[in-house]
């Protein structure tokens, strides 16, 4: 028994000492991990600030503008480089930059050593939001032009016309281009002169912007005018390698004439058989649409066709006609002057600036009297139905149904506010 007990004993003073020496190991290995330096893969690394392809980390950074008066070397000789050293990169400038077209209010950065005594590496001077040129003097001398990347947000505009497009997109605060684009895209299909309050439209379009800043309009991708009650599409689509707008089957938005030949005015005497002439004080006919528009405003004409009239006719006065085809011509009255290279002959495209409006002739102010012919009669120019241009071809249509589709459920989900709105989409 006595035996038995000593073994046993024995066993737990072995296992006791066993315990110890492990925990002892233990808490020595716990105090090493606690000194231990964390592993390099586990280190917080910052990523490198990149302005103009260039990593700026290293370098003293400051922006400023060009001020009056202010020239390339004026520039540069602030920051402690030679004339001599100005004078080699105005030379490799050459073929790639100006210099002297350096611009007050243009913006231009310049990235300083962290030297004792600071040194310029860098001078970048940007052309425009987009473009910028970069004077290297660090080691060599370097000069090249580069471009700043351009970001793209689909945005849409809606609203409901109070008295015109321009101003409903004014009280929106929306870019002003924006009214432009609309007015040119549904300029052969809807009569702006003739838009009434409560019409109402939808664009879905791009926003270009850079460094967070906006720059400017992309394209219009689909839009939805509604006017007198009936709702005009336009998506934007891409054959052949050119961009054109298309209507809800396929057919092209343009035609071969535009409704009108001025942006922007309104129509203050309209086509009659019997019109009180406002200088004669008679009555007879008046074969033509008056357009009362600023003195200087450019008249554009409504179709391509060959000039064959510029002279000063008595009571139109200054008078420009134009022939499309074999069918229609068209004339513009009491102009001010004439665009340049206008003359009888000469081929004018659609849209073309012709002249401007002014009050020659029998006239009590600034307006257009515009007049349009079939076959030599005197039609009214608001009633004209003016055929398409190109559709979508056959064999794209399926693809175009596509794209309709999708813009149309988008411009379909925006449920017109009761006020004006643009928002990012």
């Amino acid at each position: 028994m006595r035996k038995y007990l000593t073994r046993k004993n024995i066993v737990a003073f072995v296992i006791i000492v066993v315990a110890l020496i492990l925990s002892v190991f233990s808490l020595d290995w716990y105090l090493t991990g606690l000194d231990r330096e964390p592993e390099a893969d586990n280190k917080y690394i910052p990523e490198p600030r990149i302005e103009y392809g260039i990593v700026v980390d290293s370098f003293q950074v400051i922006k400023d503008e060009v001020k009056p008066n202010e020239n390339l070397s004026n520039i540069l000789l602030q920051y402690n480089l030679s004339m001599g050293t100005i004078e080699q990169l105005v030379q490799k400038a050459a073929g790639i930059f100006d210099v002297r077209k350096i611009r007050h209010g243009n913006k231009y950065t310049v990235l300083l050593t962290n030297d004792s005594l600071p040194r310029m590496h860098y001078f970048i001077y940007e052309s425009s939001p987009t473009q910028y040129v970069i004077f290297e003097a660090g080691d060599s001398l370097h000069v090249h032009a580069g471009e700043k990347e351009i970001q793209v947000k689909i945005k849409t505009a809606s609203g409901t016309i109070t008295s015109s497009l321009w101003n409903t997109m004014a009280e929106m605060k929306a870019n002003p281009n924006l009214t432009i684009a609309l007015s040119e895209i549904f300029a052969w299909t809807i009569d702006f002169y003739a838009i009434q309050k409560g019409d109402n439209f939808t664009a879905l379009y791009e926003e270009l912007s850079v460094d967070g800043e906006p720059i400017g309009l992309g394209n219009i991708l689909s839009a939805r005018f509604k006017h007198a009650g009936k709702d005009q599409y336009a998506f934007r689509y891409v054959q052949d390698g050119t961009a054109d707008y298309f209507d809800e089957k396929g057919q092209s938005l343009r035609r071969a004439f535009l409704k009108a030949p001025l942006k922007f005015s309104r129509i203050s005497s309209k086509f009659s058989n019997s019109r009180l002439h406002p200088v004669l004080r008679i009555r007879r006919p008046h074969h033509g649409v008056d357009y009362a528009a600023p003195k200087g405003t450019p008249v554009h004409s409504i179709g391509a066709g060959t000039v064959t009239d510029v002279r000063y006719a008595g009571g139109a006065g200054r008078m420009v006609k134009i022939r499309h085809n074999s069918t229609y011509s068209t004339a513009y009255l009491h102009l001010s002057g004439y665009a340049k290279g206008i003359r009888s002959g000469a081929r004018v495209q659609q849209g073309q600036v012709i002249g401007y409006v002014g009050s020659s002739g029998l006239s009590t102010g600034p307006h257009l009297d515009f007049r349009f012919y079939k076959n030599g009669t005197p039609v009214d120019p608001l009633k004209v139905e003016s055929p398409p241009s190109l559709p979508v071809k056959k064999e794209l249509l399926e693809d175009y149904t596509r794209v309709r589709l999708e813009m149309n459920r988008k411009l379909d989900s925006l449920n017109m506010p009761v006020k004006a709105s643009v928002m990012p989409i």
